[in-house]
């Protein structure tokens, strides 16, 4: 099969086209033949060396595929409700940037009615990791009001989608004057320009000083001292990812009076069972939000494989407002 291999750490262009052996699906795993790939900032991370491959996992990066089931172990498969053929998309954790892939059968959902491989390629990645943090984690619920920090994100124009879908209000911060308005047309509340203005003082306008519950943060770093300022009480802070800096100064007087939970999670490396746990629940409960259109993906750009490098200079120039995508040949 075609793969695109991390020829070495560095920059975009050390990922090239090559061929590898097609991957052997083992007990409870599925075949994917694969038509399309999404890209993550993850993948951004292990192309540099900073994001080491679990034990197990695939050398070859990508985190979530959509395409269409090609074999595996037929006893889990029927189990799941699945049959060779069926389109499917899944997370893994690791080799999605392929033109096969093995996936653990309680992993892969159903690609949504009426959706494109390439439109199903963009779920896993984003749809795990906001249920798993924002609901499951920080306990989002109807009412409470989220502030996203990078709306215009993959993970943040999925968070916007579903904690409105269910529910709760949102407030995003973001780069530029059209990112906010791309997030506002997505269902977003309020956009703060962070670039412009004081995140902690327009969100203390926003809610009459009352603060937020919960803020979903990818930046960490000196964020989270702000954010505590920004908390209302018994308010929940977690963090999936520290593109600010892994340290954090804070004043935990206002930890202890506002009764607050900073939390962080990462995905990648958890096992198998806590992932097909989430897609059940995504399966149960968000699902249906996307078949009735109340949720749809974003996808801002996508890229032929052999141009993975180009894709990978478009997500580090964080000029794009949701998701980017590979593409394998003929996509359904």
């Amino acid at each position: 099969m075609k793969a695109v291999e991390i020829t070495s750490f560095g920059a975009p262009e050390v990922l090239r086209l090559g061929d590898r052996p097609d991957p052997v699906a083992g007990a409870g795993e599925l075949l994917i033949r694969v038509g399309a790939s999404g890209i993550n900032r993850p993948d951004v991370l292990q192309r540099t060396g900073n994001y080491p491959v679990p034990p197990g996992a695939s050398d070859i990066p990508g985190l979530e595929v959509a395409g269409v089931i090609a074999g595996g172990d037929a006893q889990a498969m029927a189990a799941a409700g699945f049959k060779t053929g069926d389109r499917v998309c899944a997370l893994v954790a690791g080799g999605g940037y392929a033109e096969l892939c093995v996936a653990p059968v309680g992993q892969c959902l159903p690609v949504p009615q009426g959706m494109t491989d390439i439109e199903a390629a963009s779920l896993p990645e984003t749809f795990f990791t906001v249920w798993s943090n924002v609901f499951d984690r920080a306990r989002l619920q109807a009412g409470e009001t989220l502030l996203i920090q990078g709306g215009s994100s993959g993970i943040g124009v999925t968070a916007i989608q579903m904690a409105k879908a269910l529910g709760a209000k949102v407030i995003v911060t973001a780069g530029s004057d059209d990112k906010c308005e791309a997030c506002l047309k997505l269902g977003a509340d309020h956009a703060i320009n962070y670039k412009t203005h004081d995140f902690v003082e327009e969100v203390k306008k926003l809610t009459d000083g009352a603060g937020v519950n919960v803020v979903l943060d990818m930046v960490a770093g000196a964020y989270v001292a702000r954010e505590v300022q920004c908390m209302a009480e018994d308010g929940r802070i977690v963090i999936i990812a520290v593109q600010g800096g892994t340290k954090s100064e804070f004043n935990s007087g206002l930890v202890l009076r506002k009764r607050l939970v900073i939390t962080g999670s990462t995905l990648r490396p958890r096992p198998i069972a806590f992932k097909a746990a989430i897609a059940q629940s995504l399966k149960d409960k968000v699902w249906p939000l996307i078949e009735k259109g109340a949720i749809k993906p974003v996808i801002h750009s996508t890229f032929a494989a052999s141009d993975a490098s180009k894709a990978h200079e478009l997500m580090e120039s964080n000029q794009h407002i949701g998701k980017i995508v590979l593409t394998w040949g003929v996509v359904a």
